[in-house]
C-alpha cells in the first residue's frame, strides 16, 4: 500500500475553503516546524551560546507561557473570532522565530521562547475552535485527522530541508535555517487571509460578552476528560525523549535505531489517522476507542522495556513491534480525544472549551520530558510498568466517564 492510497487522495476531497486555507497554512507552518526540529537545539547552544541544560529549562518555562496562552487563546476566540486569534497568533510565531536570530543573552532567549511557545499554543486552540464552529459531525474529525496527516508529513519535509544547515554546521547556517522557518511560518498567514472573510462565528458580537452558555470551568465531565486526556498526550514525550535515551544507555540497539522508529511512526499516522477518525461517530465510542489505545500503549511500554534484555537483532525487533503499537495507540486516541472534546463542548462557548482541551494537551507535553525520564529512564523496567499503569488508568477513567454520555443538543445560534 502506498502512502498515496493509504490517505486515500485525501488532498483532492477538500472542498471547503475553510479547510483549504488551513491546509495550506499547516503545510508551510509544520515544514517549518521540521527545520526547527532539526536545528534549534544547536541554534542554541551554539549561536546563542547556552548551556544544554538551561535551553532545556528555558523551553520548560516557555512551555508554562503555552498552557497560558492556550487557555486565554479560547476566550480570545469566542470574543474577537477565531479567524482573527489565528492570524495574529501566526504573525506572532513568525515574529518571535525571526527575533530569535538577535538573541544573545539568557533573558532575551527566555522572552522570545515565551513568546513562540504562547503564540504556538494560541494557534493550535484558535484551530480546533474554527473546526467546532464551521464543521459538524465525523466530517469535522476527519478534518482534523487530514490536517495532522499534512503535519506530519511536511514536519518530515522540513527535517530534511534542516539537513542541509546541520551538514555545513556553522553558525552561519544555524542562523539562516532559523530564518527561513520564521519566513515558512509568517508565510503561512497568505492562505489565511481567506479567512478574514468569514463573519464573526462567535455567539456574540465583537468586544461584548458572550451569549449565555456553560463554563467549560464548571463542567465537571469535560474537565475530566481535558485532565484525563494531558495524561494519555504524555505519550508524545516517549519517542522523542524517552525512546531516544533508552536506547542509547539501556539496549544494544544502534543509535540510528531512533531515526527507522520516527520514520515507521510518520508513516502510520500517514496511513491510519483519517480510517482512525471514522472509528469514533459518538461520544461512548470515542471513550472506548481511547480506552483502547490506552491498551496499546501499556503494551508498548512493555515492549520497550523488553528491548533491554535482547541482542542487537532481539533489540531492534522488539523496538519496531513497540513502535508500531505505540504508532497505532497514537492515532486511536488522538481520534478519540478529539471526538470528546468537540461533541463534549458547549457550542456557545466553543473557544473556552477547545481552550480548556487545548491547555490539558499543553500541560501533558510541558510534563512529558519529566514524567518519562522519572519513570522508564530513571527506574528500567519497573519504571516502564508504572508508565503503562498510568496510561492505562488514564484510558479507563475516560471509558467510564464517557461510557454513558451523548453529545451536548446542537444550539443554533443567531
Amino acid at each position: 500500500m502506498s502512502i498515496g492510497s493509504g490517505c486515500e487522495n485525501w488532498w483532492v476531497t477538500i472542498r471547503s475553503p475553510i479547510e483549504r486555507a488551513l491546509t495550506w497554512a499547516t503545510v508551510t507552518g509544520a515544514t517549518a516546524k521540521g527545520v526547527l526540529f532539526g536545528v534549534s537545539a544547536l541554534y542554541f547552544t551554539t549561536v546563542v551560546g547556552l548551556s544544554p541544560g538551561v535551553v532545556g529549562a528555558g523551553l520548560t518555562v516557555a512551555g508554562g507561557a503555552g498552557i497560558i496562552a492556550a487557555f486565554g487563546a479560547g476566550r480570545l476566540s469566542d470574543r474577537f473570532g477565531a479567524h482573527r486569534v489565528l492570524i495574529t497568533a501566526t504573525v506572532g510565531q513568525g515574529a518571535a522565530l525571526a527575533v530569535y536570530c538577535f538573541a544573545r543573552t539568557l533573558i532575551a532567549f527566555l522572552i522570545v521562547a515565551c513568546l513562540a511557545a504562547g503564540t504556538q499554543a494560541a494557534q493550535r486552540t484558535a484551530q480546533a475552535t474554527l473546526l467546532a464552529r464551521h464543521f459538524t459531525g465525523p466530517g469535522r474529525i476527519e478534518t482534523r485527522a487530514r490536517l495532522r496527516v499534512a503535519t506530519n508529513v511536511f514536519v518530515g519535509v522540513g527535517s530534511a530541508l534542516a539537513a542541509a544547515a546541520l551538514a555545513v554546521g556553522t553558525a552561519a547556517a544555524y542562523t539562516t535555517a532559523m530564518l527561513v522557518a520564521a519566513l515558512l511560518v509568517l508565510y503561512s498567514t497568505v492562505p489565511l487571509r481567506v479567512l478574514r472573510g468569514l463573519p464573526h462565528e462567535s455567539a456574540a458580537a465583537p468586544g461584548t460578552t458572550p451569549a449565555a452558555g456553560r463554563s467549560p470551568l464548571r463542567d465537571r465531565r469535560y474537565l475530566a476528560v481535558a485532565g484525563l486526556n494531558a495524561v494519555v498526550t504524555l505519550h508524545f514525550g516517549l519517542l522523542t525523549v524517552g525512546v531516544p535515551l533508552w536506547i542509547a544507555g539501556h539496549t544494544d540497539a544502534p543509535a540510528a535505531t531512533v531515526a527507522l522508529l520516527l520514520v515507521l511512526n510518520t508513516i502510520v499516522v500517514v496511513l491510519f489517522q483519517v480510517r482512525a477518525a471514522r472509528l469514533v461517530p459518538d461520544v461512548p465510542t470515542a471513550g472506548k476507542v481511547v480506552f483502547q489505545a490506552t491498551l496499546l500503549l501499556a503494551l508498548a511500554c512493555l515492549l520497550y522495556a523488553a528491548a533491554a534484555l535482547g541482542s542487537v537483532v532481539i533489540a531492534v525487533a522488539v523496538l519496531i513491534l513497540a513502535v508500531l503499537a505505540h504508532s497505532a495507540a497514537e492515532v486511536l486516541s488522538e481520534a478519540g480525544g478529539w471526538e470528546l472534546a468537540f461533541e463534549l463542548a458547549d457550542p456557545r462557548n466553543a473557544g473556552a472549551y477547545q481552550g480548556v482541551s487545548q491547555t490539558g494537551f499543553a500541560i501533558g507535553a510541558a510534563l512529558a520530558p519529566a514524567v518519562v525520564t522519572a519513570t522508564a529512564i530513571g527506574h528500567g523496567t519497573a519504571g516502564w510498568l508504572l508508565l503503562g499503569g498510568i496510561f492505562l488508568a488514564a484510558g479507563t477513567g475516560t471509558h467510564v466517564v464517557t461510557a454513558r454520555s451523548s453529545a451536548r443538543p446542537v444550539v443554533r445560534q443567531r
